[in-house]
């Protein structure tokens, strides 16, 4: 008999309910590990920089818990029931969890004068001058562009096997953190090239539509202060390993505050994942000037019909918001499905590359 009884799967009134400023230091990414792992995140030592737990601290707790805590998930995930055995998964393994770029430490504690209310004690807090830009720039862009979003799927199977393939080999040879963003920069550039009022701007004053032929690529990095938009200048001409280092340079420099002006200026298009955080799809808000604005969403394991029987693959729901005064909804579609057909066929956008 076990010594200690096993750790749940997840403890969502624990991990949620706990005080601000006591919540362990983790990226989503570790906090999902953990997860999987049953691991406690308020009982393992951190050893990253700042106090913040890292995946090998994950692992070295799982390492200690008892074997049904550290039974893989497959075992609580119900297997779906078909009328035939031609259900079969696409890969006989699960993919190492895709370690995505919008990742932020978890927000600080808010500290502020403790008022009296009608309804009882609440805070109030100064907000920041980043949130006051990000708020201001929010509701100007939603009471000036007309903000449509399409959301198509796309079967990321090949995807997923690919980067699991090269992620540490990658990793290993450049010293760089390798994610599957880089991907989706290049499909993105790719169809922008087919479809060009996707890489555009538009002055009300001058009625005048700004059509860039140079590829600069925005993306969502959350900071403990509130989302910035770091950008990756000239992304056609630039390999996907070093737009993954790019990436991970800039995202962990806007944590930081150590990001300069010049960095987050010139996007002519961006990206946002909100993969890691779950959910179906979400609606983005286009950054001004920019017309559009294509959202990641997660990667999921889901059945689907293939040659007339049902099969598990990795399925991903992309979004396309993008301002309908000046883009029409089939050039929005045509455009997510070039960038499907990129990213569900990866050895084509291999060749798409310039």
């Amino acid at each position: 008999q076990s010594a200690a009884p096993a750790k749940p799967k997840y403890q969502p009134e624990k991990a949620e309910t706990s005080t601000p400023s006591r919540r362990p230091l983790a990226t989503p990414h570790t906090r999902a590990l953990a997860r999987r792992m049953g691991v406690d995140l308020t009982t393992v030592t951190p050893s990253g920089k700042g106090g913040r737990i890292t995946d090998q601290d994950v692992e070295n707790a799982a390492s200690g818990a008892s074997a049904e805590a550290a039974t893989p998930e497959r075992e609580v995930t119900p297997a779906i029931q078909t009328p035939s055995d031609s259900l079969k998964t696409a890969t006989s393994e699960p993919l190492p969890e895709p370690d995505f770029d919008r990742l932020a430490p978890p927000k600080p504690a808010l500290s502020g004068e403790i008022i009296e209310t009608e309804w009882g004690p609440a805070e109030r807090v100064k907000i920041t001058r980043l949130r006051q830009v990000i708020a201001r720039n929010m509701a100007a862009s939603k009471q000036t562009l007309a903000h449509v979003t399409h959301v198509d799927e796309a079967d990321v199977t090949d995807l997923a096997a690919l980067y699991k393939k090269v992620k540490q080999q990658v990793e290993s040879a450049h010293n760089t953190k390798f994610t599957i963003m880089p991907f989706f920069v290049k499909a993105a550039v790719a169809a922008m090239k087919k479809y060009p009022t996707l890489n555009a701007s538009y002055n009300e004053d001058s009625q005048e539509l700004t059509i860039k032929h140079y590829y600069n690529v925005g993306f969502a990095a959350d900071t403990p202060e509130g989302l910035v938009v770091p950008v990756v200048k000239n992304a056609d001409r630039k390999d996907m390993i070093r737009i993954a280092a790019e990436i991970a340079d800039k995202a962990g420099r806007a944590r930081e505050r150590k990001l300069g002006l010049d960095e987050m200026q010139g996007a002519g298009f961006t990206i946002t994942n909100v993969g890691p955080l779950g959910g179906i799809f979400a609606t983005p808000v286009i950054p001004m000037p920019q017309l559009a604005i294509l959202g990641m969403h997660a990667m999921k394991d889901r059945p689907v019909v293939r040659d007339g029987q049902i099969v598990i693959r990795k399925m991903m729901n992309l979004s396309i918001t993008f301002d309908h005064r000046m883009i029409d909804g089939m050039a929005a579609a045509n455009f997510l499905r070039e960038i499907i057909s990129l990213v569900e066929n990866p050895e084509m956008l291999m060749l798409r590359l310039v």
